[in-house]
């Protein structure tokens, strides 16, 4: 699996920008009241979610590295990565949620003005969580050297 863990940090951008311009639409299509705007949130919720999906499937695979380092000996900051993972998780279920309500909404056409610019606050909600995963995996990264070759032990394999 370290495959996967190898595709978190390539995978990790498209769910930050993605949601990111979710709420840029998501605003833009309450002030402007253009239903292409509405739409455009709409697929962008989608990518988000679904991306978020693959970023915490592989940030598990990661974690399951970084237990094999440590029993190697390389020093894990695993409080770090709980609450990184913790974020994560909110942000995949926060957004899963909207995504969920906003579509019903739409499909029942009943996602009027008022619903729209309570999905702006609730849009810019979510993305506090999304900073927080990010700020979190920067530190991992840049602080702690979690998943570079820098801390990376030599692990004998059982095949020498």
């Amino acid at each position: 699996m370290e495959f996967l863990a190898g595709l978190h940090p390539k995978i990790i951008h498209f769910p930050i920008v993605l949601l990111l311009v979710y709420v840029v639409l998501e605003i833009l299509s309450a002030i402007t009241k253009k239903e292409a705007f509405s739409k455009a949130a709409q697929i962008t919720i989608i990518l988000g979610v679904v991306t978020t999906l693959f970023a915490v499937l592989t940030g598990h695979q990661a974690e399951e590295i970084a237990s094999k380092w440590e029993d190697a000996g390389a020093r894990i900051p695993f409080k770090l990565i709980g609450e990184h993972e913790e974020f994560a998780n909110i942000t995949l279920w926060y957004f899963a949620g909207l995504l969920v309500i906003r579509t019903v909404l739409v499909l029942k056409k009943k996602f009027t003005i008022t619903f729209k610019y309570i999905f702006v606050l609730l849009a810019l909600v979510g993305y506090y969580f999304v900073y927080q995963v990010g700020d979190h995996g920067g530190k991992l990264v840049y602080k702690h050297g979690v998943g570079t070759e820098i801390i990376k032990p030599e692990i004998k394999s059982k095949d020498k």
